[in-house]
């Protein structure tokens, strides 16, 4: 296990306007082994920038945490390694696989998948940071299956990152041009875990126990990291953890508990970004929430439209309604 006294061999993946503060201590609660904040921009954190600062920022109730960072100048890195120390990281992560345009059309991101050169510098230099500032937390680096087909250059990249001083990698079994659509390979996962001699965490279609442990199976990896499987859906954790256990499958919890989970979910929005924020955001979380469960479709429009805790749990006292009404047919 990557951390002593870990009992689960699924993690929280990094999400930016997801996996926040209030997600992430949800998710460790739920069993989750660990957990990444959003990403932070390097750049943005050596030019002092406030809104950067604020997202290393780690509390208690999600250890164990660490820092991801993203951006493409080794200068840059060092010394944003070292002023996330100031937050107690756990590790710090560096991203090599968000396809997301703003950061990989700067450079970033997946994008240094093909500046395989540049993304073992960017390494280095963030373990040199580290050392000289006295620190022998570990550097993780998340990546990709390669930018597209014709690049698929994962295990050179792992090995690189293997020499610079990455203490483990996660590997998203896609290429930066497919995105999310197409299923994972996870023959690109087990390439890296055959290539390299540090632990490999597989990323990519993980939603319960059933594809957590086919995800291991089939490529070989130690740990499974859950992203989108989370979203709405904080107990997937306890899922994985059971079902790799001893095969049990716990079911998904009923519309009441659903409602309870979500409320404390978007309380917890509210608590640490002030209401104002913390509704506007909840609307995206309510709607994962109640999908799937009777009567969403038509609460759907109201949940993308919340402002206050009194309107959230009036919908949620419709949920569990709707649920008992059919369940007393």
């Amino acid at each position: 296990m990557i951390f002593k006294g870990m009992q689960n061999r699924a993690a929280l993946a990094p999400m930016a306007g997801v996996a926040d503060r209030a997600m992430r201590e949800l998710c460790m609660t739920q069993g989750a082994s660990f957990c990444c904040g959003e990403m932070v921009s390097a750049k943005g954190v050596s030019m002092g920038d406030r809104k950067s600062a604020r997202l290393m920022a780690l509390a208690p109730d999600e250890r164990p945490a660490g820092i991801q960072l993203f951006g493409r100048e080794p200068a840059c890195f060092r010394v944003a390694a070292r002023a996330a120390l100031q937050h107690n990281p756990d590790f710090i992560d560096i991203n090599m696989g968000c396809p997301a345009p703003k950061i990989a059309g700067q450079g970033g991101g997946a994008a240094l998948m093909r500046e395989p050169g540049l993304a073992e510098q960017i390494v280095l230099a963030t373990a040199d940071a580290l050392r000289q500032a006295g620190s022998d937390i570990p550097v993780s680096v998340k990546l990709r299956a390669g930018w597209d087909e014709g690049s698929r250059n994962a295990v050179e990249l792992a090995k690189r990152c293997e020499a610079a001083g990455a203490a483990w990698i996660t590997v998203h079994g896609r290429t930066r041009q497919q995105m999310y659509a197409p299923p994972v390979d996870v023959e690109s996962i087990r390439a890296v875990k055959e290539a390299v001699s540090l632990p490999v965490i597989g990323n990519g279609d993980v939603t319960d126990g059933p594809s957590a442990a086919a995800m291991l199976e089939a490529a070989g990896c130690d740990m499974v990291m859950v992203g989108r499987g989370a979203m709405g859906r904080p107990w997937v954790f306890r899922q994985i953890e059971a079902y790799l256990r001893d095969g049990t499958l716990l079911p998904e919890p009923g519309a009441a508990r659903r409602m309870r989970v979500m409320l404390e979910h978007v309380r917890l929005l509210c608590e640490y970004k002030g209401d104002t924020i913390g509704m506007r955001e909840a609307r995206k979380h309510a709607a994962w929430y109640i999908k799937g469960l009777r009567g969403a479709a038509r609460l759907r429009a109201e949940v993308v439209s919340l402002r206050t805790m009194e309107e959230l749990r009036e919908i949620a006292e419709r949920v569990i309604a709707i649920e008992d009404e059919v369940g007393a047919i």
